[in-house]
């Protein structure tokens, strides 16, 4: 059945729509829950809790937004509670949490390659997917949280900023470096050796 006729259905009670609506966006939830908690019953513990808050609040689903999107919504705040719980943290900000201020500054990647092909475009095979996997286990959990949502989840800038609770501006910036981190760490996997530059580091006399 066509997804768009079972969230009216599951609206009205019919709990047998509901289920083919979580068959259908279970992979899609655990998927985000696992990226940004690294933990893998803690993501099965939020996937859980994301569609029982779905099921209770569904009547609220204006459907202004896909359901999908909706969903992934409540999955990431289910997964905020986790972490602000592993820091034993309640109402205190993600923002308090890390950092007050984000520093502007950039860092420059040590190591620099173009790309034969985006990893982006072949992720789906296996082995490609792993790497990205362990290269976003790899960064900093406030940076990883701003990828997985806006990158990979496609939230916007603002979106992102209200379910982190961040400025826009800080988003942007540590937006900016997970995607220096993450290319320089898949650019030693994807990189074109012809066109490989190392960066020269000056020499202390």
């Amino acid at each position: 059945m066509n997804g768009d006729a079972l969230v009216p259905r599951a609206k009205a009670g019919d709990l047998s729509a509901f289920e083919e609506l979580v068959q259908r966006h279970e992979r899609a939830v655990y998927s985000l829950a696992r990226r940004m908690l690294q933990n893998e019953q803690d993501a099965e513990d939020v996937t859980q809790q994301a569609f029982l808050s779905a099921l209770e609040h569904i009547q609220g689903f204006r459907e202004e937004a896909s359901f999908s999107t909706w969903l992934l919504r409540i999955a990431t705040h289910a997964a905020l509670k986790v972490i602000r719980k592993r820091r034993g943290l309640k109402m205190t900000s993600l923002e308090a949490a890390t950092e007050s201020q984000e520093d502007d500054h950039v860092p420059h990647p040590e190591y620099i390659a173009d790309w034969s092909s985006s990893p982006w475009q072949i992720a789906g095979q296996n082995e490609t997917m792993r790497l990205i996997e362990d290269a976003l286990a790899g960064l900093d959990e406030k940076h990883r949280l701003v990828f997985v949502l806006r990158d990979m989840e496609g939230l916007s800038v603002r979106e992102t900023a209200e379910a982190l609770d961040l400025s826009e501006a800080n988003v942007k910036v540590r937006l900016l470096r997970a995607r220096l981190q993450l290319r320089e760490r898949l650019t030693r996997v994807f990189g074109d050796p012809a066109t490989r530059v190392t960066r020269e580091h000056p020499h202390t006399h």
